[in-house]
């Protein structure tokens, strides 16, 4: 099952302060559909600005504004409502755990090779994978950029969402999106739903993180990006943890579940 309502850091600090800095300049928020289509002719300029070329200012062009992605958003708080326990048991902890040692199994060698590249050990990539889309079975059906722009657009966190409405733009321009490409509901992306800013900033490879092997390698490059400490353990890591996701309740889970993974 595919997260649908994270809050992660936006994708770098360099990157958000230029970005929130053009996010000043542009056209007031919405509420509404109302003002969103000429609010995207100012944000054209805007995207132009900041690098974004003809591909992506067609897809920007060619956005909706998502209805379904404002409806979840605004009941984005009963997604981490309860307690650690009753967090885990909604989003089925215990089948993930079981999923994952199996499939650190079958996937060693790959989770070996990240490991040694980043520092970061499988449990915690495994715990995410299975959080975010249940391994991949559910990587969402919402429209990407349309998704994302709505956000940039919307009164109620516009600042976070520009960079990574710039940022989903430039992945069009390179290839790494389409103006059809589809995720969760806010935006987030494969199989590990980065936001697009952070997809820029922390994605390897051809950013195609609807290839497993691309989306967990970038997603140890988050946490490695966001002060992993190899040596920590998870009790130690839990600010990079943070940096994926600030709810205290998400972050207890991935702890919890990881070490389970990595400790049968």
């Amino acid at each position: 099952m595919a997260f649908l309502a994270k809050i992660k850091s936006i994708a770098a600090v360099g990157i958000a302060l230029g970005l929130m800095a053009g996010a000043a300049q542009a056209a007031s928020c919405g509420d509404t559909a109302a003002g969103f289509e000429e609010w995207k002719v100012d944000f054209a300029q805007q995207a132009k600005a900041e690098g974004v070329k003809k591909k992506g200012l067609a897809a920007l062009a060619g956005a909706s504004y998502a209805t379904g992605t404002i409806k979840v958003d605004r009941a984005i708080h009963k997604a981490f409502s309860g307690s650690v326990e009753a967090f885990m048991q909604r989003r089925g902890a215990s089948a993930i755990i079981s999923k994952g040692r199996s499939l650190k199994k079958t996937n060693s060698a790959m989770f070996d090779k990240i490991e040694r590249t980043y520092g970061v050990p499988p449990g915690v990539l495994l715990a995410i994978w299975g959080m975010e889309t249940g391994f991949g079975a559910s990587m969402g059906k919402q429209n990407t950029v349309s998704a994302i722009v709505t956000l940039a657009y919307d009164c109620r966190r516009p600042d976070f969402f520009y960079p990574h409405a710039i940022g989903a733009l430039k992945l069009v321009d390179s290839g790494a999106l389409t103006a059809s490409s589809v995720g969760a509901m806010h935006g987030e992306i494969g199989h590990t739903q980065f936001l697009p800013g952070n997809v820029v900033t922390y994605g390897v490879g051809n950013k195609n993180l609807r290839d497993k092997n691309v989306a967990l390698a970038s997603t140890a490059n988050f946490l490695r990006g966001h002060g992993w400490n190899p040596g920590a353990g998870y009790a130690g890591n839990m600010g990079a943890i943070a940096g994926w996701n600030s709810a205290s309740v998400y972050q207890q889970a991935i702890a919890r579940i990881a070490e389970a993974i990595d400790n049968p």
